[in-house]
């Protein structure tokens, strides 16, 4: 039921447009406020709350009002006290699904098998209290790191399960099957310990919920009205909690857009918001449609590539802002030359006054950070990384440049004390103690004490065993510095510590990034001559970081952006296999690409007045080129929205095509790169001259190297069905043709997504 139309004096409806109205006056009943990005939400959720309060259709306390950030919380709270005053102040249920699950919870806490001052355990409390379970078990933690099955139990818990609730198969991804065992055990001994951990707050709520209906029958007849934001990011548990929460009355209106949940891989699911309509018949579903951010280019532009998904309700976003600029795709021909050409675009707009701080450049992963870093820093850019750190304050990288420090200069006590014990090697901080007290009294390097300690009886067991080893490798890594380039060094430094096993031990999406973030730093090596060049290059780098100041570039990941917004936005690194990335496309499958697509949806939602994209003709992976195929993302923009250009450094030239006309604008790209050898880069000469640079192979015609456009034509001698030959993946059989691009079936790499100037007939 839709509340009577308002008087004139209902100053929190000044200013929204109609539907934003009717979703604020729609009191009665289930609604889906379908809002797509920069469509004024917030607004409408926040005037929905104080129409409810100011027409007293319930007191404060009677609103249950679930955001997913405290700062959302207090930015709800701030904005209903402009509109209503002192009686935003008397709503105790508004606040994160967290905070409410503990609100809940305290005041039932006995029903649970706790006390109301039960502690609620942080991260590292929790693995803590998991690495003395695993180790009681007789478990080898280092093969079933404690770490993974905290990942494994908080992934449970997102899902509302139970120990008892956990089969035979959720409880063989950990330790042969003991997974369901050790939750059994960590939730009891939690209870002894009169504690919880987050996903506790929410798991025993929905406990309480479910198996106490007097309890339920409370809450039900408590909250009046239901109000959820973000309802595109809620988990299994969550869904589950605000569903029987919300059955009585069904007054329960949820805001979200299904085309920007993206955060799958913390448990949030799409379907949630998908079956609103079915979990609540009769419910009512208000689009909120106009756009007050972007130009029609960029809308346009997003909502012709979102389209491409089948899972969604559907809307389409307009705006009654001018037209603006097409959104720009910008080919390139290797990375360095992408940050290259970014930082050509920024010191552009700087001449034109755009301040830095207008401006952002979004990754799909945190290790393409490093190269537009170091150009930054090398053209003096400010800039700054937003939802992490930046490439060289991460931790795994400071702990790999430690250990490349100690191969370079023995006497560097602090790369020393860094490394001794990382990874865990059982050398704890007594024996530590003992390397000072030796280094001190000799007056030598903590490495040379630690060297004379393992030849005495000052340590025993396995703490002087792992000190042998380290100070044998320390050793042998110095000789090989001298005939190892510095990348492969590190390599060989990673591999041999052991470091690069436990970030693969812990098998969590945290750990894959580290590793993402170590192999790009092997990379940036490959353009030094020296270990001592790149170390000093790295200390010049960090001077720089400590001395930025003022207005600074925004970098940041796809990810950390949504609910941001920039004048300007650069969205960098635009391939398969990068984006969508590699794992989406091989493990993911459909459902896992149409995530990738919601994300680049968001990616280009970001950018107020400009949109560029751009893509690179090769990339260094795992320290050899190889050639890049455009993100399937790029071909599925509508042409009419967008401009692509390709350019090349060096002053060789510049090709511009209008994209409406499927010309292809990098076709003569191998033709014009003959005979430049001079603008590449240190690196890529390196790895031509050695055979590393695989993107043309010695056997493929010099007319055949491949064409880096969209749209550009096919080899005539190959067909559906026909078996060939890659030089990296092996032998396979053409699945499909499009264009220059090939989707092959290997027989031992599985389905890739080719160029077809890299196949031979088989």
């Amino acid at each position: 039921m839709t509340h009577n139309a308002p008087a004139p004096n209902y100053p929190w409806l000044n200013g929204l447009n109609p539907p934003q109205r009717e979703a604020v006056l729609t009191t009665e009943g289930p609604v889906l406020m379908l809002a797509g990005a920069g469509t004024g939400k917030t607004a409408a959720l926040t005037a929905r709350l104080a129409h409810i309060i100011a027409e007293r259709l319930a007191w404060p306390s009677e609103i249950l009002a679930v955001t997913f950030t405290n700062k959302a919380a207090r930015e709800m709270k701030e904005r209903m006290g402009r509109m209503i005053g002192d009686a935003v102040e008397g709503m105790p249920w508004l606040g994160t699904f967290h905070s409410i699950g503990a609100k809940m919870l305290r005041k039932h806490a006995e029903l649970m098998g706790l006390k109301s001052n039960f502690t609620i355990l942080d991260t590292d409390d929790q693995l803590r209290l998991l690495k003395q379970l695993v180790q009681a078990a007789n478990i080898d933690d280092k093969r079933f790191p404690p770490k993974s099955l905290a990942g494994l139990i908080d992934k449970w818990k997102n899902k509302g399960l139970t120990p008892a609730d956990i089969d035979k198969g959720e409880s063989a991804l950990y330790a042969d099957g003991k997974g369901q065992a050790m939750y059994t055990v960590y939730q009891a001994r939690l209870r002894e310990l009169n504690a919880c951990d987050f996903g506790d707050l929410l798991l025993h709520s929905l406990t309480l919920l479910k198996n106490h209906r007097d309890v339920l029958a409370e809450y039900q007849a408590k909250f009046k009205y239901i109000l959820v934001d973000e309802y595109q990011d809620t988990n299994a548990v969550q869904y589950l909690w605000l569903r029987l929460l919300a059955q009585q009355r069904k007054n329960i209106c949820c805001v979200g857009d299904d085309d920007q949940s993206i955060y799958s891989w913390r448990g949030a699911e799409v379907a949630n918001i998908l079956r609103f309509e079915k979990d609540f018949p009769g419910a009512k579903t208000i689009r909120l449609e106009q756009n007050y951010r972007s130009t029609p280019h960029i809308l346009a532009a997003a909502s012709g590539l979102i389209d491409a998904n089948s899972g969604r309700l559907g809307k389409t976003l307009w705006t009654e802002l001018d037209g603006g600029e097409k959104v720009r795709i910008i080919g390139v021909w290797d990375g360095p030359e992408e940050a290259r050409r970014i930082g050509e675009e920024i010191e552009a707009l700087q001449y034109k006054q755009v301040s830095l701080s207008d401006i952002a450049i979004l990754v799909r992963a945190q290790f393409q950070t490093r190269e537009l870093e170091d150009r930054f820093i090398s053209i003096g850019l400010n800039y700054k990384i937003v939802g992490g750190f930046r490439f060289y304050e991460r931790a795994e990288i400071r702990d790999a440049i430690a250990y490349l420090r100690i191969v370079n200069q023995p006497a560097d006590d602090l790369a020393f004390e860094r490394i001794v014990n990382v990874p865990k090697r059982g050398i704890g901080d007594k024996a530590v103690e003992k390397i000072h007290r030796i280094a001190r009294a000799e007056r030598v390097p903590l490495s040379l004490a630690a060297a004379q300690m393992v030849g005495t009886d000052e340590l025993t067991g396995k703490a002087r065993k792992s000190l042998a080893d380290l100070v044998i490798d320390i050793a042998r890594w110095r000789d090989s510095a001298a005939t190892l380039p510095p990348s492969a060094l590190a390599e060989l430094v990673l591999e041999d510590s052991g470091y690069t096993a436990a970030l693969q031990a812990e098998r969590s999406v945290e750990a894959s990034g580290r590793l993402e973030n170590l192999k790009e730093l092997t990379r940036a090596m490959e353009e030094y001559e020296t270990l001592g060049d790149f170390l000093e290059h790295v200390s010049l780098v960090m001077d720089n970081e400590s001395r930025d100041s003022g207005e600074s570039i925004t970098i940041m990941t796809i990810h950390a952006a949504k609910g941001l917004e920039y004048r300007h936005v650069f969205c960098a690194g635009w391939e398969d296999g990068v984006f969508p990335s590699q794992r989406a496309m091989d493990e993911g499958g459909l459902a896992s690409v149409e995530e990738e697509r919601r994300l680049a949806y968001v990616a280009i939602t970001r950018a107020r007045e400009k949109c560029t994209i751009t893509h690179a003709a090769n990339r260094r992976i795992y320290g050899q080129w190889t050639s890049s195929i455009p993100s399937r993302f790029i071909t599925e923009l509508p042409p009419e929205h967008i401009e692509a250009e390709q350019t090349m450094t060096g002053g060789a030239s510049m090709w511009r095509a209008n994209w409406s006309e499927r010309e292809d604008p990098f076709a003569h790209l191998a033709a014009a790169n003959q005979g430049r050898s001079n603008a590449r880069g240190p690196g890529w000469q390196r790895a031509a001259t050695s055979g590393g640079f695989n993107a043309v192979p010695s056997r493929v015609a010099e007319a055949d190297k491949p064409a880096v456009g969209f749209g550009a034509k096919g080899r005539s001698d190959l067909a559906v069905g026909m078996r060939v030959f890659h030089e990296k993946f092996g032998y396979g059989v053409i699945e499909d043709i499009e264009g220059n691009k090939l989707e092959i079936e290997f027989e031992t790499a599985g389905r890739k997504r080719v160029m077809d100037s890299f196949v031979g007939v088989g």
